[in-house]
């Protein structure tokens, strides 16, 4: 007897000595759903008529936005004063909103790059809103460094862009990063999210060329830039997808590892720390991840997308989310554990300060939506649970807001010379400015999923049953 046939004979032997389970994977499109039914649900949502819930989310999303206009209209006209800067906290509500949207907009390109490169078929339900949630939250992110400059018609100083006083930015700075970083990622999470779009696009188009809406059909085949469905047009998008995922993977990573150093770069205890990079890139993700929760669970209601967004889903991303909260809470404590054993009396000063000081309210509830919250999703009822799971993820995006805040105003307002301590309450500008970008947020969402699909529906279908040419299951109908 060979050794190869010795060898398969004993692994043979142990596998009937141990029985192990047997662990089918779940569907990822459940009830056997066919390729027509999949692409009638996706385009139904567009091609119906507006209903009613939309047209009144859409008015209250306008007016919470109009909030922000009114604010920064009323900032330009004003200056910046209008906002609650004062010594010695001079930086606090725009950079913590900035931060909070950038960490937003953090997990559609994870989703939708990172999990493209590993395989991951799960992410096919979830990644198009994702993607678009990263480019309306980048939107809303970008408005609160534009109009802190003050004389916002300045802002495109901050580009390298010759001009007559020969006036050059400082490249040592890492605000200026942020804006290399941010624009950047936004470039390509366009570019990603168009591609993906390109081959439903065409099917809008076709099918309400089939209808007799010429005018719809028109605009849909514009964007859809002549896409027939050939083999060489499918080799090219997909050739395409991959590289622009492989792009915009380090992206994911740089860009909030950029804004982490707005703060680690400088000395400022409680912000001079090697932690940041790694911790800011787990919180974007747990932050990121909390988002979509929220806003695809009513989705999956409302549109009856059960068999599309499944349990399997929901546990996929409540497990991440345990996992980045679980690395976000482990930051917390080892920053604790690094002031004390570094022995500088500034540092440990600082993180005492924030636990007990005047802003610990703020730190507390940082810590119960980020920390202790997320634990609840080791237990699989709870997980199964889809009302608490969404009360969960608003839990986790109010928690992560607090962290920025926490970060930014407690080192600020308690810094090395104790006669200039101070306590900042933000402007009712500031609170009005920052509310109306959830109204800025919610328009822009809410125009996506009425006039674009919500779902890749090619990469839908090959991810049922029937797609899988070695499974024996009947086709369903194209």
């Amino acid at each position: 007897m060979s050794h190869a046939a010795e060898n398969s004979a004993a692994a043979t032997a142990v596998l009937r000595e141990v029985k192990p389970a047997s662990l089918p994977r779940p569907l990822l499109v459940e009830n056997g759903r066919s390729y027509g039914w999949i692409t009638d649900k996706i385009c139904g949502i567009i091609e119906g008529k507006t209903p009613a819930w939309w047209w009144w989310c859409f008015i209250v999303a306008c007016f919470v936005a109009s909030w922000t206009v009114a604010g920064i209209t009323y900032l330009v006209s004003t200056g910046v004063g209008v906002w609650g800067h004062a010594n010695p906290v001079n930086w606090a509500w725009d950079i913590v909103n900035f931060v909070f949207w950038i960490g937003i907009g953090h997990a559609g390109t994870l989703i939708s790059a990172i999990l493209c490169l590993l395989r991951q078929k799960w992410r096919t339900s979830i990644n198009r809103a994702a993607e678009a949630m990263t480019i309306f939250a980048v939107v809303c992110a970008g408005i609160f460094p534009v109009f802190h400059v003050g004389r916002v018609w300045f802002a495109w100083f901050l580009f390298p862009i010759p001009n007559y006083n020969s006036i050059w930015q400082n490249y040592r700075s890492p605000l200026e990063w942020d804006v290399f970083a941010v624009s950047t990622y936004a470039t390509v999470s366009v570019l990603f999210w168009y591609v993906g779009l390109v081959p439903d696009l065409a099917i809008l188009r076709d099918r309400f060329f089939n209808a007799g809406r010429k005018v719809r059909s028109f605009i849909y085949g514009l964007f859809a830039l002549g896409w027939r469905g050939s083999n060489r047009h499918w080799s090219n998008y997909e050739m395409a997808y991959v590289i622009l995922a492989g792009v915009s993977t380090p992206l994911v990573l740089s860009v909030h590892t950029i804004v982490s150093f707005d703060f680690a770069v400088s000395l400022l205890p409680g912000w001079h720390t090697t932690i940041f990079p790694p911790y800011f890139v787990a919180g974007a993700v747990f932050s990121g991840f909390g988002m979509v929760l929220t806003l695809m669970l009513p989705l999956r209601v409302i549109f009856k997308l059960e068999d599309l967004i499944t349990q399997y889903h929901i546990d996929c991303m409540c497990k991440i989310a345990l996992a980045t909260g679980s690395m976000v809470g482990y930051a917390y404590i080892m920053e604790f554990f690094i002031a004390w054993y570094g022995s500088n009396p500034y540092e440990g000063f600082a993180f005492i300060n924030r636990a007990f000081g005047p802003y610990a309210w703020a730190y507390w509830i940082m810590f119960l939506c980020n920390v202790i919250t997320p634990q609840l999703f080791w237990f699989k009822k709870l997980r199964r649970n889809l009302v608490a799971v969404w009360i969960i993820s608003i839990f986790i995006n109010v928690g992560m807001w607090f962290e920025r805040f926490v970060i930014i105003v407690t080192s600020l307002a308690r810094d090395f010379l104790p006669s200039s301590w101070g306590y900042y309450s933000p402007s009712i500008v500031e609170i009005f400015t920052f509310f109306g970008t959830f109204g800025v947020f919610s328009v822009l969402f809410l125009l996506f999923i009425r006039f674009l699909p919500i779902m890749p529906m090619a990469e839908l279908k090959a991810v049922t049953p029937q797609a899988d040419p070695h499974a024996h299951h009947g086709h369903g109908k194209h």
